[in-house]
């Protein structure tokens, strides 16, 4: 796939067809007008491309540093690839981008730019200045420029009944079962394996703790999960706990892993997690005894839940 970093940086080749939006998640409603665009662009001979933006536009005109997202960009990215979407463009999202109107928005950047000649857009996209723009303003620039409008009607969106907001939702709340049917994929974590205090190694089940750096990254529920991930190309399975490890009065969130069977130095390397179920909540035990007694169970229950 072509990943752009800015429309200023495309480089024209061939006309595209294109759909626009943030895309968080990438869930099985964004699924839908992906799926729709790639058949169109096959159809009319036009590289299926999508516009998204980076960073969040709440996190820029609301001052929303709170908002938490459910995909890094690079996640997006690779989601998107899976997806057999050709062509990524990721635009800064900033004030003066903000401003821009709607005229010059289509005018100077999707036609003049991208030469776009297929856009494909969900029933209630709005663009341009003050989002005063909609789907019917759209069809009267693709006259005016040489273009078509498809939009995606509410009852097929709605058929799936799903939104970013409503996984965000599920994930705040550990249900994890609902977050992955949204989202059509296991929800995943990635980031760099760093040394941690390694008590799970004096338990008898070393960790790789896992540092996130993206602070927008959306992080589940504090508990136990059971995880998989693909480690030198071998699927490997294990328990994830997510929290402030209570029981030897921790101060910071951190986020450990325990891979069944494996025992191979991860330290430096970045790696996806994918949570597959939700065991307990996180606990704090009266001994470091009773905590080891209860990672064996979370094993147990956790080989179970894979095996099944």
């Amino acid at each position: 796939m072509n990943i752009v970093q800015s429309i200023s940086k495309y480089d024209k080749k061939q006309p595209i067809a294109i759909t626009i939006g943030t895309f968080d998640g990438v869930h099985i409603g964004h699924k839908k007008i992906i799926k729709r665009l790639i058949n169109n662009a096959k159809e009319l001979g036009l590289v299926p491309t999508v516009l998204t933006f980076f960073p969040h536009p709440r996190m820029v005109l609301q001052k929303d540093a709170e908002i938490k997202l459910l995909n890094t960009i690079e996640e997006r990215g690779v989601i998107l690839e899976k997806l057999g979407l050709e062509q990524l463009i990721i635009h800064q999202f900033t004030i003066d981008f903000s401003r821009l109107s709607a005229t010059e928005f289509v005018r100077d950047l999707l036609v003049n730019k991208l030469d776009a000649k297929k856009i494909i857009i969900g029933y209630d996209h709005r663009f341009g200045r003050n989002r005063n723009a909609n789907i019917k303003d759209l069809v009267a620039f693709g006259v005016t420029y040489n273009f078509t409008v498809e939009e995606i009607p509410a009852q097929e969106i709605n058929e799936v009944s799903v939104s970013s907001t409503k996984i965000r939702k599920a994930l705040d709340s550990g249900d994890i079962q609902t977050a992955n049917k949204y989202l059509g994929y296991n929800y995943m974590l990635s980031g760099v394996v760093t040394k941690g205090k390694e008590l799970g190694r004096k338990l008898s089940f070393p960790t790789a703790n896992i540092a996130i750096e993206e602070k927008y990254k959306l992080i589940p529920k504090n508990g136990v999960y059971v995880v998989q991930s693909i480690l030198n190309n071998v699927t490997v399975y294990g328990m994830m706990n997510i929290g402030f490890n209570p029981t030897v009065a921790g101060k910071k969130q951190t986020i450990e892993v325990h891979f069944f069977d494996f025992n191979q130095d991860l330290y430096g390397q970045k790696i996806q997690v994918d949570i597959l179920e939700r065991i307990r909540d996180e606990q704090k035990f009266e001994s470091i005894e009773a905590l080891k007694a209860q990672l064996i169970i979370d094993k147990e229950t956790s080989l179970k839940l894979i095996a099944s």
